[in-house]
């Protein structure tokens, strides 16, 4: 697989995001075990100032830092006190834009991935931001770390034949969640239960992750 360059994710933040669908995020574990899932599910948050939802809105804080770092980083969270959420920094630095990872389909390390996830079935490993996250063991120790290289990171697809992508609005957010800055993969089993609810139908054509 070929890794993606800075200048993927220094475009636009609603451009970035679909692009991201096919794409694939891979962890490598200390004991050289492979993880590896197809991104199937993400969300967009704007840094422009417009967006309430984002964590960007209101300004740079010790804690959205990595949101306002260079282009094809992690920004990682702690959301509710419960779990993880693994974003990438888009645009210029400085902007505050990034794609939230909502959901993956496993394609290696699928074992691995539900001991980490304390036996859950197969269909509930990454389905969601924080389930993925703890399947990938992506922690606090990520936020700010290099999407391109490491031992995390997101790598082109090798093929771009995907299902239709869709449009829908945010889940679980106080503020902004009307806005349609959610993009899926229509039919894909991994996908959050609650992202059936589309908006619109999006031609896949120049919207997927690069081949090599």
């Amino acid at each position: 697989m070929r890794r993606l360059d800075r200048d993927f994710f220094a475009r636009p933040v609603l451009d970035v995001a679909p692009d991201l669908l096919g794409c694939r995020l891979v962890r490598v574990l200390p004991d050289g075990t492979r993880l590896a899932g197809l991104i199937v599910e993400v969300e967009a948050y704007l840094g422009d100032g417009s967006d309430a939802g984002s964590h960007s809105h209101r300004g740079e804080t010790r804690r959205n830092r990595a949101m306002f770092g260079p282009p094809g980083h992690f920004y990682v969270y702690l959301s509710h006190g419960l779990h993880f959420c693994a974003n990438l920094v888009c645009e210029p630095a400085g902007t505050g834009a990034a794609v939230l990872l909502r959901a993956v389909e496993p394609l290696a390390g699928v074992e691995r991935m539900r001991a980490l996830r304390a036996g859950r079935d197969q269909r509930e490993l990454t389905n969601g931001p924080g389930k993925l996250a703890q399947a990938f063991a992506i922690t606090l120790a990520d936020d700010g770390a290099s999407a391109l290289r490491g031992s995390l990171r997101i790598e082109a697809a090798a093929d771009a034949r995907l299902p239709p992508i869709e449009t829908g609005t945010r889940i679980g957010l106080g503020k902004g969640v009307d806005l349609p800055y959610r993009f899926f993969l229509r039919g894909n089993a991994w996908v959050s239960r609650r992202a059936g609810r589309a908006r619109q139908a999006v031609p896949i054509i120049g919207a997927s992750c690069p081949n090599p």
